[in-house]
Protein backbone atom coordinates (compact mmCIF):
# COMPACT_ATOMS: atom_id res chain seq x y z
CA UNK A 1 0.00 0.00 0.00
CA UNK A 2 1.22 3.50 -0.83
CA UNK A 3 1.60 5.76 1.09
CA UNK A 4 -0.75 9.09 1.03
CA UNK A 5 0.96 12.70 0.14
CA UNK A 6 -0.42 14.32 3.35
CA UNK A 7 0.84 11.20 5.65
CA UNK A 8 1.35 12.88 8.87
CA UNK A 9 4.41 10.94 10.12
CA UNK A 10 5.95 11.14 6.54
CA UNK A 11 5.63 15.01 7.18
CA UNK A 12 6.97 14.98 10.61
CA UNK A 13 10.04 13.28 9.51
CA UNK A 14 10.95 15.00 6.75
CA UNK A 15 10.12 18.91 8.56
CA UNK A 16 12.90 17.13 11.34
CA UNK A 17 15.14 16.02 9.03
CA UNK A 18 15.18 19.28 6.59
CA UNK A 19 15.99 21.22 9.83
CA UNK A 20 18.70 19.29 10.92
CA UNK A 21 19.92 19.53 7.53
CA UNK A 22 19.03 23.68 7.20
CA UNK A 23 20.86 24.50 10.37
CA UNK A 24 24.08 22.40 9.85
CA UNK A 25 23.26 19.57 12.23
CA UNK A 26 23.47 16.74 9.78
CA UNK A 27 26.16 17.95 7.56
CA UNK A 28 27.08 17.82 3.49
CA UNK A 29 27.65 14.25 2.00
CA UNK A 30 26.33 12.71 5.14
CA UNK A 31 23.99 9.40 4.46
CA UNK A 32 20.70 9.23 5.96
CA UNK A 33 20.13 5.62 7.07
CA UNK A 34 16.27 4.27 6.22
CA UNK A 35 16.87 2.03 9.43
CA UNK A 36 18.05 4.31 12.07
CA UNK A 37 16.16 7.25 11.15
CA UNK A 38 12.91 4.78 10.83
CA UNK A 39 13.95 3.33 14.25
CA UNK A 40 14.38 6.69 15.55
CA UNK A 41 10.56 8.04 14.70
CA UNK A 42 9.17 4.57 15.41
CA UNK A 43 8.15 4.16 12.19
CA UNK A 44 8.32 1.80 8.96
CA UNK A 45 10.20 2.43 6.11
CA UNK A 46 7.00 3.39 4.06
CA UNK A 47 7.32 6.96 5.33
CA UNK A 48 10.67 7.39 5.56
CA UNK A 49 10.81 6.88 1.95
CA UNK A 50 8.61 9.61 1.31
CA UNK A 51 9.95 12.26 3.78
CA UNK A 52 13.13 11.03 1.38
CA UNK A 53 11.40 12.05 -1.11
CA UNK A 54 10.09 15.19 0.14
CA UNK A 55 13.45 15.90 0.86
CA UNK A 56 14.72 15.21 -2.38
CA UNK A 57 12.19 17.88 -4.01
CA UNK A 58 13.59 20.48 -1.68
CA UNK A 59 17.13 20.12 -2.84
CA UNK A 60 18.40 19.01 0.26
CA UNK A 61 19.44 15.22 -0.73
CA UNK A 62 19.65 13.14 -3.08
CA UNK A 63 19.50 9.63 -4.09
CA UNK A 64 21.80 7.52 -6.00
CA UNK A 65 21.52 3.89 -6.71
CA UNK A 66 23.14 1.54 -4.52
CA UNK A 67 24.80 4.39 -2.36
CA UNK A 68 21.56 5.13 -0.52
CA UNK A 69 20.39 9.35 0.18
CA UNK A 70 22.64 11.49 1.33
CA UNK A 71 22.89 15.56 2.10
CA UNK A 72 23.69 17.78 -0.61
CA UNK A 73 26.70 20.31 -0.75
CA UNK A 74 26.32 23.36 -2.80
CA UNK A 75 28.44 24.99 -4.99
CA UNK A 76 28.91 29.32 -5.26
CA UNK A 77 26.57 28.75 -8.81
CA UNK A 78 24.21 26.78 -7.22
CA UNK A 79 23.74 29.73 -4.94
CA UNK A 80 23.52 31.80 -7.50
CA UNK A 81 21.16 29.75 -9.25
CA UNK A 82 18.32 29.67 -6.59
CA UNK A 83 18.52 33.34 -5.54
CA UNK A 84 18.14 34.01 -9.54
CA UNK A 85 15.29 31.43 -9.17
CA UNK A 86 13.75 32.98 -6.04
CA UNK A 87 13.88 36.38 -7.33
CA UNK A 88 12.14 35.34 -10.47
CA UNK A 89 9.38 33.23 -8.73
CA UNK A 90 9.01 35.46 -5.85
CA UNK A 91 8.12 38.65 -7.79
CA UNK A 92 5.56 36.91 -9.67
CA UNK A 93 4.00 35.92 -6.66
CA UNK A 94 3.98 39.09 -5.11
CA UNK A 95 2.88 41.23 -8.59
CA UNK A 96 -0.50 38.35 -8.05
CA UNK A 97 -0.58 39.06 -4.08
CA UNK A 98 -0.83 42.74 -4.33
CA UNK A 99 -4.65 43.16 -5.04
CA UNK A 100 -5.48 40.85 -2.59
CA UNK A 101 -3.16 42.79 -0.01
CA UNK A 102 -4.38 43.57 3.35
CA UNK A 103 -4.03 46.13 6.02
CA UNK A 104 -4.09 43.02 8.37
CA UNK A 105 -1.64 41.17 6.43
CA UNK A 106 0.80 44.09 6.13
CA UNK A 107 0.55 44.46 9.74
CA UNK A 108 1.71 40.68 10.24
CA UNK A 109 4.31 41.64 7.90
CA UNK A 110 5.52 44.39 9.76
CA UNK A 111 5.55 42.33 13.17
CA UNK A 112 7.84 39.71 11.26
CA UNK A 113 10.32 42.78 10.56
CA UNK A 114 10.25 43.73 14.51
CA UNK A 115 10.44 40.09 15.35
CA UNK A 116 13.69 39.75 13.23
CA UNK A 117 15.16 42.88 14.74
CA UNK A 118 14.83 41.46 18.38
CA UNK A 119 16.49 37.90 17.44
CA UNK A 120 18.99 37.33 19.23
CA UNK A 121 20.36 34.13 17.00
CA UNK A 122 20.49 33.58 13.23
CA UNK A 123 17.28 30.29 13.81
CA UNK A 124 15.15 33.11 15.23
CA UNK A 125 15.96 35.51 12.77
CA UNK A 126 15.51 33.17 9.65
CA UNK A 127 11.95 32.21 11.42
CA UNK A 128 10.73 35.69 11.09
CA UNK A 129 12.79 36.21 7.53
CA UNK A 130 10.71 33.24 6.78
CA UNK A 131 7.15 34.88 7.85
CA UNK A 132 7.49 37.67 6.32
CA UNK A 133 8.26 36.56 2.78
CA UNK A 134 5.16 33.94 3.29
CA UNK A 135 2.82 37.00 4.36
CA UNK A 136 3.29 39.13 1.60
CA UNK A 137 3.62 36.42 -1.11
CA UNK A 138 0.27 33.82 0.20
CA UNK A 139 -2.32 36.01 -1.11
CA UNK A 140 -1.54 35.57 -4.95
CA UNK A 141 -3.40 32.46 -4.10
CA UNK A 142 -1.45 30.01 -6.10
CA UNK A 143 -0.06 26.72 -4.56
CA UNK A 144 2.16 25.21 -6.72
CA UNK A 145 3.96 28.74 -7.46
CA UNK A 146 4.34 28.83 -3.34
CA UNK A 147 5.49 25.40 -2.78
CA UNK A 148 8.15 25.85 -5.43
CA UNK A 149 9.29 29.24 -3.58
CA UNK A 150 9.26 27.48 -0.10
CA UNK A 151 11.39 24.73 -1.44
CA UNK A 152 14.15 27.30 -2.82
CA UNK A 153 13.62 29.06 0.59
CA UNK A 154 14.20 25.58 2.74
CA UNK A 155 17.60 25.39 0.11
CA UNK A 156 18.69 28.96 0.49
CA UNK A 157 18.62 28.60 4.52
CA UNK A 158 21.12 26.55 4.02
CA UNK A 159 23.48 28.89 2.58
CA UNK A 160 22.11 31.29 4.96
CA UNK A 161 22.99 29.08 8.29
CA UNK A 162 26.84 27.51 6.43
CA UNK A 163 27.73 30.88 6.55
CA UNK A 164 26.79 32.44 9.98
CA UNK A 165 27.22 29.51 11.91
CA UNK A 166 30.45 30.43 13.58
CA UNK A 167 29.05 34.15 14.71
CA UNK A 168 26.06 35.75 14.57
CA UNK A 169 24.86 39.60 14.17
CA UNK A 170 21.81 40.56 13.63
CA UNK A 171 20.90 42.88 10.35
CA UNK A 172 18.81 45.77 10.19
CA UNK A 173 16.52 44.75 7.46
CA UNK A 174 16.02 48.04 5.62
CA UNK A 175 14.46 46.02 2.64
CA UNK A 176 12.32 44.48 4.01
CA UNK A 177 10.95 47.85 5.10
CA UNK A 178 10.89 49.69 1.90
CA UNK A 179 8.90 46.59 0.44
CA UNK A 180 6.58 47.19 2.94
CA UNK A 181 5.99 50.84 3.07
CA UNK A 182 5.77 50.24 -1.03
CA UNK A 183 2.97 47.72 -0.73
CA UNK A 184 1.11 50.33 1.65
CA UNK A 185 1.26 52.89 -0.55
CA UNK A 186 0.19 50.44 -2.99
CA UNK A 187 3.65 50.58 -5.49
CA UNK A 188 3.89 47.20 -6.24
CA UNK A 189 6.63 48.24 -8.91
CA UNK A 190 8.89 49.75 -6.16
CA UNK A 191 7.95 46.84 -4.13
CA UNK A 192 8.71 43.94 -6.36
CA UNK A 193 12.49 45.89 -7.42
CA UNK A 194 13.78 46.05 -4.19
CA UNK A 195 12.35 42.46 -3.76
CA UNK A 196 14.19 41.08 -6.55
CA UNK A 197 17.25 43.00 -5.41
CA UNK A 198 17.08 41.68 -1.97
CA UNK A 199 16.65 37.99 -2.80
CA UNK A 200 19.51 38.43 -5.12
CA UNK A 201 21.64 40.08 -2.79
CA UNK A 202 22.30 36.21 -1.67
CA UNK A 203 23.66 34.92 -4.47
CA UNK A 204 26.31 37.40 -4.17
CA UNK A 205 28.22 34.45 -1.79
CA UNK A 206 27.22 31.89 0.37
CA UNK A 207 25.60 33.16 4.04
CA UNK A 208 24.69 36.48 2.87
CA UNK A 209 21.50 37.52 4.09
CA UNK A 210 18.35 36.43 1.69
Amino acid sequence: MSVAKDDPIAVRISRTLADRIISGVIEAGAKLRQDHIAEEFGASHVPVREAFRRLESQGLVVSQPRKGVRVVGFSVEEVREVAEMRAALEVLALRNAAPHMTKAILDRAEEAIHAGDRATDVQAWEEANGTFHRLILSPCNMPRLLKTIEDLHAVSARFLFSGWRAEWEAPTDRDHRAILNALRAGNVDVATAVLSRHVQWMGQKPGSRP
